[in-house]
């Protein structure tokens, strides 16, 4: 036991921890283009046009039906290849990952501006609301309950995935990891488990926190529509 906590000594928990803080730096990038892009087309796809509905939706399919990995390959190796160019495998990663994260966030903007009842709304226009009245005054604040927990798992979920960019050589948490495990898998036969625990840990820290005040804001947000 005591021999497999020599693989963390100074240098290596520098190595992790700058690991951890570029996993951050990705997903926090990534997430604040998933929230301000994914709102935006998510009030287009409620409210605009057919054929601004039918844009969108091309999109979010596209990048459903697509594997997110293969997005990532596409845009590292693809865009090099294409333009001749060699991009970062951290912006090639953000790219990605906000793309994914506005698709995402736009279905769910969507879903949670369409869930109004006519009921609600027939009842705003007989009480004299306009039509502009009734979207800032009935649909967007009870959107916003609905979007809140919904939201924050994604967030959660565009968190634990940036370990796909290990696969194009980032070095986020995962990677730096990996590297530690190969340095020490000859002087520390368990090394693997030890990195990997340790990682366990890193993730669950950061993730289960925003999972359990998803879960409360949902509990909370159906118990005052109920």
């Amino acid at each position: 036991m005591l021999k497999g906590l020599a693989v963390f000594d100074w240098d290596n928990l520098a190595r992790l921890i700058e690991g951890l803080l570029t996993t951050l730096e990705v997903a926090l990038a990534s997430i604040i283009i998933a929230l301000v892009g994914g709102v935006a087309l998510g009030v287009v796809m409620a409210f605009g046009g057919r054929w601004l509905k039918g844009l969108c939706r091309v999109y979010l399919e596209s990048i459903r039906i697509i594997p997110l990995l293969v997005w990532l390959f596409l845009v590292f190796f693809g865009s090099a290849t294409l333009f001749g160019w060699h991009l970062h495998a951290l912006w090639a990663s953000i790219i990605v990952f906000g793309a994914w994260g506005v698709a995402e966030m736009m279905d769910l903007t969507r879903g949670a501006l369409t869930s109004t009842s006519m009921h609600q709304i027939q009842s705003a226009r007989a009480l004299g609301l306009s039509g502009t009245q009734t979207t800032w005054l009935i649909i967007f604040p009870q959107a916003f309950l609905a979007l809140l927990p919904a939201s924050i798992n994604l967030f959660t979920r565009m968190i634990k995935t940036t370990a796909l960019m290990s696969l194009i050589g980032a070095m986020e948490l995962l990677k730096v990891g990996q590297q530690l495990i190969e340095i020490n898998i000859l002087k520390i036969p368990n090394a693997s488990f030890y990195v990997y625990g340790v990682i366990f840990i890193l993730y669950f820290a950061l993730c289960y926190p925003l999972s359990y005040l998803s879960q409360s804001l949902e509990k909370k947000y159906q118990y005052h529509r109920g």
